[in-house]
């Protein structure tokens, strides 16, 4: 039998991804987490998800008992609090999982840091000062993880490029909603951006790899570029021509407040990222290069297949998701802002087991129509038809079960998991791409239902769509979750909760 390994912040941005990635490999899975049930589904069925909250040391013995790695992938970088106050309680929190993890056998931690230049001190230790007080810390729960006595391996990673990275949303947000832009002296600090498939990489193999004793390591990608550099290859990428005028005054606070001016989503989280790049993060450590066999891609091509995943699926794990980053979105008409993307989702809690629950929604669409507003869905589909678009005749393959990469009616199904999510791309005409997904999760006598509507709006002409047909939209939606609710329970709808993004939760 393999060894058993934990991932904590499974629900965050790198660690579902890892989750992912340890299951193609076979590996044996545990997830910690403060609510399990928002991971309900999101992995594979021989994948354990347990409750523990790393804030209550006795929590974690259960969850770390027979485990042989474990991988701490835990930060804030959105946390509030007093000056100091979080930095420390990000060190308490590591060192009671660090004492939780040696007194229950861990052989190996795996954590995922940040790089800055001047933060090695060449014995392997990791000793300096990284810059910000958001680097420091990630730098010294990194200390306090190798002092633990267990062997621990510290990837200190640059910039992390891909589909729903925080620095690769911030980016993608400024070029493709300003065709002019003012450029601080911090987008020409050098960086060494690297891919998150390579992350995982190197996070799974430093799973694996001999080890004797701790050991930090740098990882970047296979070029040297700056936080500009990313700007221009996304707007040559996109096709998109941008002006960018250089200033010398904008300092890391005046900065987050025009990234918050801009889009709303940085505000609570702009200072801290803009304060962690303001030192150069390059490889100067070439360690890395000779005890793992990952080979990154440069920047082009982190920024390429970024590009290339929103294009192909619904991102599966965002930052936004995690706690550590936001937990709300600014409650706004119109929906939820996330970076360029609109967010309207809504739920309800059946009296009714996730697998009835469920029923409604894998019957959605071809002859069962879409339970309100029937009439409005065929309006839609004359439209797009004029267009040019397929409309919503062309049904669904079976009237019951249905398999990724199905049509269904105007959408094509991109993620299906019974009873649990259904995720539907749509296909019609539209200036943006959308998203439709529906979630099932156990609750105490019943389930809850979630319905998400994303959008992501291409220029003005997208976002004045989504804006003049949201009543109808709004109607639309409130009265299908409704509907399913009402045929999940079989008696008359339950009353509806309001409209909120999902409550991201983090281990």
């Amino acid at each position: 039998m393999r060894p058993l390994t934990l991932v904590t912040g499974a629900s965050g941005y790198v660690g579902g991804r890892l989750v992912a990635a340890l299951e193609e490999r076979g590996a044996r899975v545990r997830c910690l987490a403060r609510r399990p049930e928002l991971l309900a589904g999101r992995f594979a069925p021989a994948t354990e998800v347990m409750a523990g909250d790393l804030a209550e040391p006795d929590s974690l013995r259960r969850p770390l008992a027979g485990v042989a790695t474990a991988y701490y992938l835990v930060h804030s970088l959105g946390s509030g609090g007093a000056h100091g106050e979080w930095e420390r309680e990000e060190e308490r929190t590591a060192a009671a999982f660090a004492a939780a993890a040696r007194a229950a056998g861990v052989a190996r931690i795996v954590y995922l840091g940040g790089l800055a230049n001047g933060d090695h001190d060449g014995a392997g230790t990791g000793a300096g000062d990284g810059g910000s007080a958001h680097m420091r810390s990630r730098q010294r729960v990194g200390e306090v993880l190798r002092g633990s006595g267990i062997a621990t391996v510290e990837l200190r990673a640059s910039i992390v490029i891909g589909a729903g990275s925080l620095s690769f949303e911030m980016i993608r947000t400024l070029v493709q909603r300003l065709p002019v832009m003012v450029m601080p002296r911090w987008v020409s600090v050098p960086a060494q951006p690297i891919a998150i498939a390579d992350v995982l990489d190197y996070l799974a193999a430093a799973g694996e790899m001999p080890l004797t004793g701790s050991r930090v390591f740098e990882i970047g990608g296979a070029a040297v570029t700056t936080y500009r550099g990313l700007m221009e290859e996304y707007a040559r990428q996109c096709g998109l021509r941008r002006l960018l005028l250089p200033v010398p005054l904008l300092t890391p606070y005046l900065s987050s407040l025009w990234l918050g001016l801009v889009t709303p989503l940085f505000a609570r989280v702009g200072r801290k990222l803009i304060e962690s790049i303001t030192m150069p993060s390059v490889v100067t450590d070439p360690a890395a290069a000779t005890a793992f066999e990952v080979r990154p891609r440069d920047y082009r091509a982190a920024i390429r297949q970024a590009l290339a995943d929103e294009d192909t699926r619904f991102v599966a794990t965002r930052w936004a998701d995690a706690a550590s980053a936001l937990t709300r979105g600014r409650r706004l008409w119109g929906g939820v802002r996330f970076g360029t993307r609109l967010v309207d989702s809504r739920a309800v809690t059946v009296v009714a087991p996730p697998s009835r629950a469920f029923g409604p929604i894998q019957r959605i669409g071809g002859r069962n129509g879409w339970y309100y507003g029937n009439w409005l869905w065929r309006l839609r589909g004359a439209v797009d038809r004029l267009l040019g678009g397929p409309g919503m005749k062309r049904g669904r393959r079976d009237e019951v079960e249905l398999r990724p990469g199905d049509v269904l009616d105007c959408w094509r199904v991109v993620a299906y998991e019974p009873p649990h999510r259904l995720t539907l791309e749509a296909e019609m005409r539209l200036p943006g791409r959308a998203w439709l997904q529906f979630e099932v999760v156990a609750r105490d006598g019943g389930a809850e239902i979630r319905q998400t509507a994303l959008y992501d709006p291409v220029g003005i002409t997208g976002r004045a769509y989504w804006y003049l047909l949201y009543p109808a939209h709004e109607a639309i939606f409130r009265g299908m979750l409704l509907r399913i609710a009402q045929r999940a329970e079989g008696k008359r709808p339950p009353q509806h909760r309001a409209k909120d993004p999902p409550v991201p939760g983090s281990a």
